[in-house]
């Protein structure tokens, strides 16, 4: 990062339903400080006045009711037209980078900050971080885990994975890669890693 009294501040992602969110808890339970970038993206659409202002004059007065955003509604604009999407994209990932900026200035101390994000990479912003690690998983697998957990179908949830970047590209780009297939355990591989970056090992 261009400022030096920030921690290192490394990149999570990984395709829908490679488990990233289960490894981000393994880093949070050494201490590492985990910013959820997706979450805060909810957030920031509900609290930020800014935020809220700019989505309402892309999408129109209507999609705030008494206050809060009518995500159904939302969803039904951007995950059916890819222009819309993209715009709604333009507007949220700035508001998230720059809270994710203020929330790490709270985190001075730790030896480095996890930001976990599905869209590392399709944004841009894996440009701003100093390492970026992705969690994969064979694509038969992520289908499966993604109908277990949302109770959808199959092409609904390869709809989704079409939005993102394949994962063979994220992992050429990857500093890290971790294997959450299940044919591997997690543990070692994350220990690995956390041992790597308190050590400032990041080229092994």
């Amino acid at each position: 990062m261009s400022n030096s009294k920030m921690p290192l501040t490394v990149g999570l992602t990984g395709n829908i339903g490679s488990g990233k969110t289960t490894v981000s808890r393994l880093f949070a339970c050494l201490g590492v400080p985990v910013y959820y970038a997706d979450d805060a993206g909810k957030r920031l659409m509900r609290e930020d006045e800014e935020l809220k202002a700019a989505v309402q004059a892309r999408f129109g007065a209507a999609i705030y009711k008494e206050g809060e955003l009518d995500r159904a509604a939302l969803a039904a604009i951007v995950f059916n037209d890819a222009a819309e999407l993209k715009a709604l994209e333009a507007l949220v990932h700035p508001a998230v980078f720059k809270d994710s900026i203020a929330w790490g200035q709270r985190h001075l101390d730790a030896p480095y900050l996890l930001r976990e994000a599905a869209l590392t990479f399709e944004s841009g912003s894996y440009k701003l971080l100093d390492k970026v690690i992705v969690v994969t998983a064979s694509e038969a697998e992520r289908v499966r885990r993604v109908i277990s957990r949302d109770g959808v179908t199959a092409e609904q949830v390869r709809a989704r994975m079409d939005k993102q970047w394949k994962e063979e590209k994220k992992m050429e780009m990857a500093d890290f890669v971790i294997n959450n297939e299940g044919t591997e355990l997690l543990i070692p591989q994350v220990l690995e890693i956390h041992h790597k970056m308190i050590k400032g090992d990041l080229d092994s």
